[in-house]
């Protein structure tokens, strides 16, 4: 059973929280390059000081949710259920991710304006592509951990890196669909079709390793 966060916790999540909205609602009004921290501090009724003590990167104050997406993605690569393998448990999560209308897998306006502010964004770009890297690392450092194998092992990086680049291109054509025709249900449909053939692609190459 989880510990409730003590009333300072609490405090210091708000805090973190608001700030992110304030950079946030900025970013997509008026474009992540043209706000600044000043900026964000002054919409968040917070000192320039706090900002950075909850964010030492301005392009992290919109990805604000990336260690919480590591957490699900390890979470679900070490779940230990009989007959269940690491790849499955990623694309179970996937499904789980749409059935629950989560952020991570969303295709509404709000999601169009997101990705619209972060390909504007030479900065965000760059950070996305850096948080697929550690995304990676994330992957390949917990499948490890399942097998109960030492980190020299080089098919837990290649399973990392194919893993995530399936999961990326699906995210991507699901939001390209969205942008062209508006339609949720069908970028969704999309999305779950690339991963299921995405993972079982990763499954096929994991034949005959400690992962398969």
């Amino acid at each position: 059973m989880s510990i409730p966060p003590d009333r300072r916790t609490r405090k210091r999540q708000a805090t973190r929280q608001s700030i992110s909205d304030a950079a946030t609602r900025l970013f997509l009004e008026h474009g992540f390059d043209h706000v600044t921290v000043d900026q964000i501090a002054a919409a968040a009724d917070v000192g320039r000081m706090t900002v950075f003590n909850h964010f030492p990167r301005k392009e992290d104050m919109l990805f604000d949710r990336d260690e919480e997406g590591r957490a699900l993605l390890r979470d679900a690569i070490l779940e230990k259920d009989a007959g269940v393998k690491p790849v499955e448990s990623l694309r179970r999560l996937m499904h789980r991710l749409i059935d629950g209308d989560t952020p991570y897998a969303r295709f509404t306006p709000a999601s169009a304006r997101f990705i619209a502010t972060v390909e504007a964004s030479e900065a965000l770009k760059a950070r996305a592509r850096q948080i697929r890297g550690e995304l990676e690392d994330v992957v390949a450092t917990a499948m490890l951990e399942r097998a109960g194998l030492a980190d020299a092992d080089p098919v837990a990086r290649l399973a990392a890196g194919m893993a995530v680049a399936a999961l990326t291109v699906a995210l991507v054509a699901a939001h390209r669909l969205y942008k062209e025709g508006h339609d949720s249900d069908a970028a969704g449909s999309l999305f779950l079709a690339l991963v299921d053939r995405g993972c079982g692609g990763v499954e096929a190459a994991l034949a005959g390793t400690a992962y398969a």
